[in-house]
Formats: structure tokens, sequence, C-alpha cells
């Protein structure tokens, strides 16, 4: 049974994608390839083989280009099943089920939420595209196979759309984060690790360090999404509590969770953010550091539930600097959040549970392949 992967946005070895998804299917026996679209040619890792149709210059070659090539780079290998990764891949999905493939579209992000979260768009043109979006979904989704969601969320947004779907959750890999170090051998610092932008509060945690009364540094990890807010957060005072360490391949984010008292995640209250399950989150969790993170409703269930770290204001740096001088005053408090939030991944949040879930739905994508 052949399985081809799609993207024309995400890294060959995106986490979800290839480390998780791709790697799974291979382990338990599939013929897995995976067409990406980064320049940096062919290859076959850990019996995965990748395929690459060519890096596009700009967002419009990407998406007009890159994405014809991608269908015919996938066309060419004959696939049994095709599970692309990105919203701008649906036309491709339903050309590939006009070709009479099974096909499985894998939603990371509920897109149309998503787009009325765009800083660059003017208000009324973010909710039309929205909204256009929202549309050509609902029309494209009906005709796939089944539907892959990365929360449960959009899981049950999909359900109303088309009934085969499933929740596959981004949670983390047991033990690839967790290298902590004894609690009194920890730097006095504390982390973000992801995409760093404006509407991710990188301004209010940078602000929140010039409240702290403990002497506490920032490891920022993590490229800037926008010129303009990177120069105006280094302008602020709490900048010169920060280490920007940039992009880090994953032993290197692993060295900074270990040494880091705390990991943040203080998104804005934007409609994408309130019903996300973001990855760092858990991967904090899963390295044993405590986590503070935006007080929303969701987010408090988990934090709550697995007693794993403190909720804030994520608008109010001084709310963000209490949190943290919170952990920096009480490192038993913070060790034992951290131990909490590393048994709730071990029995819960873990890709070994998702990966079940997983493999049970391409034993029902077989089927349909056979039949």
């Amino acid at each position: 049974m052949k399985i081809v992967h799609l993207t024309s946005v995400h890294s060959r070895y995106d986490i979800r994608i290839f480390q998780k998804q791709c790697r799974t299917l291979s382990g338990a026996g599939y013929d897995v390839t995976l067409i990406v679209a980064d320049g940096k040619g062919d290859e076959c890792v850990d019996g995965v083989q990748i395929l690459d149709v060519g890096k596009p210059n700009g967002r419009l070659q990407r998406i007009f280009k890159a994405t014809k090539r991608v269908f015919d780079r996938a066309l060419s290998v004959e696939g049994d099943i095709y599970q692309f990764h990105d919203p701008e891949l649906l036309p491709v999905g339903l050309k590939l089920k006009r070709a009479g493939k099974v096909v499985v579209f894998d939603s990371h992000e509920d897109v149309p939420k998503q787009l009325l979260s765009k800083p660059y768009l003017p208000p009324v043109i973010m909710r039309l595209i929205s909204f256009a979006f929202l549309v050509y979904e609902r029309f494209a989704c009906k005709k796939l196979d089944y539907i892959f969601a990365a929360t449960p969320f959009i899981r049950d947004k999909f359900l109303r759309i088309n009934p085969a779907c499933e929740d596959i959750n981004n949670f983390p890999m047991i033990g690839e984060l967790d290298a902590a170090l004894a609690w009194d051998q920890k730097s006095n610092e504390v982390c973000y690790v992801g995409g760093v932008a404006s509407i991710r509060g990188i301004e209010e945690v940078v602000n929140a360090f010039a409240h702290t009364t403990e002497n506490v540094r920032l490891n920022l990890v993590g490229r800037f999404s926008e010129s303009d807010v990177e120069q105006r957060v280094k302008q602020l005072p709490g900048w010169s509590s920060v280490n920007q360490l940039g992009q880090l391949e994953r032993t290197g984010v692993k060295d900074v969770l270990s040494k880091s008292l705390a990991g943040l995640v203080t998104f804005h209250p934007l409609p994408n953010h309130v019903d996300a399950q973001p990855n760092k989150m858990f991967e904090y969790m899963s390295a044993g550091i405590p986590v503070i993170a935006s007080d929303f409703p969701l987010w408090r269930q988990i934090i709550d539930g697995s007693n794993c770290g403190l909720l804030v204001d994520p608008m109010n740096p001084r709310s963000i600097a209490l949190a943290i001088d919170t952990l920096a005053k009480d490192p038993e408090r913070a060790k034992a959040f951290g131990e909490n939030g590393r048994a709730a991944v071990s029995a819960k949040y873990n890709w070994d549970n998702e990966s079940k879930k997983l493999l049970a739905c391409y034993a029902k994508l077989s089927n349909k392949v056979k039949k």
C-alpha cells in the first residue's frame, strides 16, 4: 500500500508531517512518499522517500506554480492514498479524487478563523476572504475520503461537513524533549519556543521583563515573522533581558527547555487561538517544566486539569511578570508543576496514543483502496 503525503508549505522534516505521521506509517509497513517544495532535492530518510518539486519564489508562485508541480509529481508516483497538509492544496485534492484516488485532508488549523487574524489584511477584506474560503472548504471536503484534524475543535467543525473525520492531535513524542536538569541546576531563565509574532504575544512578553522583580532572562527560540515587530520589540526596555537564539534544531530546543524554569505560550485572544492546542504547550509539559499560558477556557482545562502551570492575562505584561516571578521565587512549586505536566503527557497528551488513531484510520482507508 503506497501512501503519498503532499505539502507545498511545510519543511521536509516537519514535526507533525514527517517525524510523527510519515515515520509512524513507514514503521507500520506502508510504502511512504513525501512530496515537498523546498529546493533541497530528493532523498530517503527513515524509510520515507522525499521528493522535491523545487522552491517557489514568493507567496503567489507557491500558490499557483508549486501546487501544480506538487500535483504533477503526485500523479507520477502512482500512490494508493494521498494525504495533503495545506489548505491551498484543496484543488489538488479534488483533482486527485477525480483521478480515482483515495484522498485525505489533514487540517492543521481552522483556516477561516486564522484568516480573521491576519494583521496585514483590512478587516472587510479579511472577512470576505474568510467567508469565501469557508464556502469552498465545505464544498471540497464533502468530496474527500477522510479529514484529519489537529484538534477536537477542528474535528467537530468538519464532522458537520464530512462524517469521515478524526482528530489526530499534535501531541509530543514521549521522551523526545525530556532531558530536564535537576531543578537546582537550572538557569534563572524562562523560554518561548515557536514562531515569533505580535498576535502570539511577543510585545507583552518582552514588556513583562521590565516589571519582573526576580533576575530572570528569556530564552527566545524562533524567527520573527514581521520585521517591523522585531524592530519595535528590540526597542523595549525588557529586551535587555532577552537571549535571542533564533531558529534551533530539536536538540537545541531540548537543551533550552532543559535549563528553563518555565515555558511561555501567551497568545492573544483571537478566534484562531482560543480553541487551539499549541504544540509548544505540550512540549513544555513533556520537558517537565511549568507552563505560563493565556487564560482561555480550553487552556484552563488543560493547565488546571493537569495542575502544571499558571494562567495569565496575555494582554497584561504585569500579569505575565507576576507569573514569572512566582515560579522563580518558589522552585518547589515550579518543580511540582513540571512533574505534573510530564505525567499528563505520559498518560494522555502523547503521540503514542495519537499514532494508534492514525493507523486505525489508515486501516479503514486501505479497505477503500481494495474495493
